[in-house]
């Protein structure tokens, strides 16, 4: 389990690592092409949900507790961006099938 960290320890979310790095890919991204964005998760405990505006000017951190970086599904990655661009902001979606590119013998 990792943590989503915005600007102070108060406002962190406990989000799983597999799904953590792939959200570090999407804010990542919309960051460094300036396009501020709502996110919108589920609160681990069962609370809620919180929402967070993610802007350039506002520190973020992404704790990784695994050791392992997790393989990247390239398609939930384009399912995240088409979500953080939308009009209701970036939330998580589930991840679809992983397409594997063809193997050769």
């Amino acid at each position: 389990m990792g943590r989503f960290i915005y600007d102070t320890n108060a406002n962190a979310v406990d989000i799983e690592d597999r799904t953590l790095a792939h959200l570090r890919i999407v804010i990542m991204n919309k960051l460094r092409r300036a396009e501020p964005f709502m996110f919108d998760v589920e609160v681990g405990d069962g609370s809620g949900r919180r929402s967070f505006w993610v802007h350039p000017s506002v520190p973020l951190q992404f704790h990784f507790y695994g050791s392992r970086p997790p393989r990247i599904n390239r398609a939930w990655v384009e399912e995240l961006m088409l979500a953080a661009s939308g009009p209701n902001g970036l939330s998580i979606v589930p991840e679809p099938a992983d397409e594997l590119p063809p193997q050769t013998a």
